[in-house]
C-alpha cells in the first residue's frame, strides 16, 4: 500500500493473519504454498494479484474491483498516445563515434 506500508491486512487464505501492507505480496506467495487446499479455491483478480477471491464470485469481483478503473485508464491513455516513431519524428539520430581509448 503506497499510502500506509505499514497498514495491517488481513489474509484471505488465513484469516487470522494480519500482515502489513508492504509485505503482503510476500506473504501471500508464501501462504499459498503452506495452504494449497485453500488456496485452490481461490482465483486471483486479473486487475490487482493481491486481489484473491472465491472462484465462485471472481466474475462479480471483476465487475465491481476498483484497481479495473486504473488498468482500463491506462490502456486508453496508451492507446491514444502516438506510436513512438511520430514521437521522435522518425530521426535517424545516431550517436557519434567515441574517440576514448579505454586501452591507454
Amino acid at each position: 500500500d503506497v499510502l500506509d506500508p505499514e497498514r495491517l491486512i488481513q489474509c484471505p487464505l488465513v484469516k487470522h493473519h494480519m500482515i502489513r501492507a508492504r509485505r503482503f505480496p510476500y506473504h501471500l506467495v508464501k501462504c499459498k504454498e503452506s495452504n494449497p487446499e485453500i488456496a485452490k479455491k481461490l482465483a486471483t483478480c486479473p486487475f490487482n494479484a493481491r486481489h484473491l477471491v472465491p472462484r465462485a464470485d471472481l466474475s462479480d469481483h471483476i465487475m465491481k474491483c476498483k484497481d479495473k478503473a486504473f488498468m482500463e485508464q491506462d490502456g486508453v491513455s496508451r492507446f491514444c498516445e502516438p506510436p513512438q516513431e511520430q514521437l521522435n519524428g522518425g530521426s535517424s539520430w545516431q550517436a557519434p563515434p567515441c574517440d576514448e581509448d579505454w586501452e591507454t
